[in-house]
């Protein structure tokens, strides 16, 4: 049986991305022997997230993108905030019979969401 190791994202700037995830998940970039590659571990997520340089990324909306969970019990507007305050964009909110979720774009554009735990 094979298991999830990594999830990875093409960008113009790996280092610059992977700081900046790393900064909004409280984790750390991994040491890399290369500038074309890095990594970030961060409590709560399982596995890698890695950060792949390309020259011209796909455009448009990701056909994957990564879903976060709110803490349990907390404010979102505090979360959204400090996302937007970051750097990222706040594009919209849902509420969906009982289950609230806001989508956003990070600095080059992939986008994301963080939801009610669920």
């Amino acid at each position: 049986m094979i298991s999830l190791g990594m999830v990875t994202i093409d960008t113009p700037n790996p280092l610059a991305l992977a700081k900046w995830w790393a900064a909004q998940l409280g984790g750390e970039v991994q040491p890399s022997d290369t500038e074309y590659f890095y990594t970030v571990a961060a409590p709560g997520v399982p596995g890698l997230l890695g950060f792949q340089h390309v020259d011209d990324p796909t455009p448009g909306k990701n056909r994957l993108h990564l879903d976060f969970n709110y803490p349990a019990g907390s404010d979102r507007l505090p979360v959204i905030a400090a996302f937007v305050a970051a750097g990222a964009t706040h594009l919209e909110r849902h509420d969906y019979e009982g289950f609230g979720w806001d989508r956003f774009e990070d600095p080059d554009g992939n986008q994301f969401c963080v939801g009610d735990p669920h």
